[in-house]
């Protein structure tokens, strides 16, 4: 349901919900019991797909709960590949790791 934006005379705003059908002009004030008047506002809009959405609600959801590891990652490839040997001897002079 669309979020709608009401404002009364003694200048209090505040946000209601209503299904777009059955939206008023006018409602109760929340604060005052006044008449409030429907404002115009523009749509919140979003062009971003719904992969960006789920990247957001991703790093959200990341931030509060993040994920534990408990184990090593297995390797669907086969065993660990190895790093390649050299045989230059002007490779034996470089810092090791």
């Amino acid at each position: 349901m669309p979020n709608y934006r009401f404002r009364c005379q003694s200048g209090c705003e505040f946000d209601a919900l209503f299904a777009m059908a059955d939206v008023p002009r006018e409602t109760e004030c929340r604060s005052c019991d006044s008449t409030a008047t429907r404002l115009v506002s523009a749509p919140h809009l979003s062009g971003a797909g719904s992969s960006a959405y789920g990247l957001i609600d991703r790093a959200t959801q990341s931030a509060h709960e993040p994920q534990v590891v408990t184990g090593l990652p297995t390797s669907s490839s086969g065993p660990p590949k190895r790093q390649p040997v050299t045989r230059n001897p002007l490779h034996a002079r470089l810092p090791r790791p």
